[in-house]
């Protein structure tokens, strides 16, 4: 899986947004808040990834134990299927 193309994250002091960028602005008015882990995970998956790939990505990152790494991103990538945001 992999964000759509369309979508730009930034950094703006300690937070993370994310907005529409090009022909995506039509379709799309607004921005997201992140979390910082969340902006973490956005930026793992503007690569294609696979849930077990997100799971040891976020566990070299922060200190958290697979079943509770496996349940936040399966909570993330519920949320961003549900907005459209991951290419099919």
């Amino acid at each position: 899986m992999k964000i759509k193309e369309g979508f730009m994250l930034r950094q703006v002091a300690d937070e993370y947004v994310v907005v529409p960028i090009g022909e995506t602005v039509l379709d799309f008015n607004g921005m997201i808040n992140l979390t910082e882990s969340a902006g973490f995970l956005w930026e793992c998956l503007e690569k294609e990834r696979t849930e077990d790939e997100l799971i040891g990505c976020l566990q070299a990152e922060y200190e958290v134990d697979a079943k509770t790494a496996e349940e936040d991103i399966a909570e993330f990538l519920k949320k961003l299927k549900e907005n459209g945001f991951l290419e099919e």
